[in-house]
């Protein structure tokens, strides 16, 4: 019996017949291929892009502003700096500028240096100069944001006036983002939908759905104000601010089925 099962001849029946299962499975799996590319053939398809554009004028307007003050030792430096930011904030307050609007984004207190000229006889060694310690300075900035875009020259002006060292960074933008970057993607939409069914007609074919959408970041083209320094500008003149318009582009892909 195990001379049987050993043996060249049934061997070659054991092969012949896996060899037809394989084939019989192989065909099997082909034909349902086959028949599901009929069931659920891949649809053709064909995609566009649209671009829209929303413009805005700016409603809302952010500058920043630096005081300075040198004082004998660093408790000094900084009780002169905070006098002159109280007088500061007292003054926004009075003009309408919300609490929550004020806020100061740097902070620095730091000894001063001066430098002390050295007189050497000519062709000796003259050592650099060191530095001497010459008090401290404090520096607070503060960024303020203008719920109403006309007063931002005033306001401007009165920091200056009030003690601000520097006044910079002024720009406007639209607070409600999310309604013009909709405007814009409304019409990047209906761009799109406008070149599919022009390319659906030159292919001659029919549009049937939508099947595919990638939305691409907008952007906003903001139009910044220049940034004032105080030593160049006469406290007493209010500057004109122009707030400028801002043009958010939304470009979109998208895939229609088509017949």
């Amino acid at each position: 019996m195990n001379a049987y099962f050993s043996s060249t001849p049934f061997r070659l029946t054991i092969g012949l017949l896996v060899l037809m299962a394989l084939i019989v499975m192989g065909s099997i799996a082909r034909l349902n291929f086959e028949k599901a590319k009929y069931v659920n053939p891949m649809p053709a398809t064909i995609s566009v892009s649209g671009v829209g554009e929303a413009t805005a004028v700016p409603d809302v307007g952010e500058f920043t502003f630096t005081v300075t003050a040198k004082g004998d030792d660093a408790a000094s430096a900084q009780s002169q700096s905070a006098e002159a930011i109280n007088t500061i904030t007292a003054y926004l307050a009075e003009a309408g500028v919300a609490e929550t609007d004020v806020k100061t984004s740097g902070y620095n207190v730091y000894p001063h240096y001066r430098y002390e000229d050295r007189v050497c006889p000519i062709g000796s060694f003259c050592p650099s100069n060191e530095p001497i310690e010459d008090g401290y300075e404090a520096s607070q900035m503060v960024t303020v944001k203008v719920r109403n875009t006309d007063d931002a020259g005033t306001l401007i002006s009165g920091v200056g006036e009030r003690g601000a060292t520097n006044i910079s960074g002024l720009n406007f933008t639209v607070d409600d983002t999310d309604s013009v970057l909709a405007e814009a993607r409304t019409a990047a939409i209906a761009d799109a939908s406008t070149k599919a069914q022009a390319l659906a007609d030159q292919l001659g074919v029919h549009i049937v759905r939508f099947i595919g959408y990638y939305d691409e970041t907008g952007y906003a083209d903001q139009y910044y104000a220049k940034g004032y320094a105080m030593e160049a500008m006469d406290a007493a003149v209010v500057p004109d601010m122009p707030v400028g318009e801002d043009t958010t582009t939304v470009r979109v892909n998208v895939t229609y089925e088509v017949r």
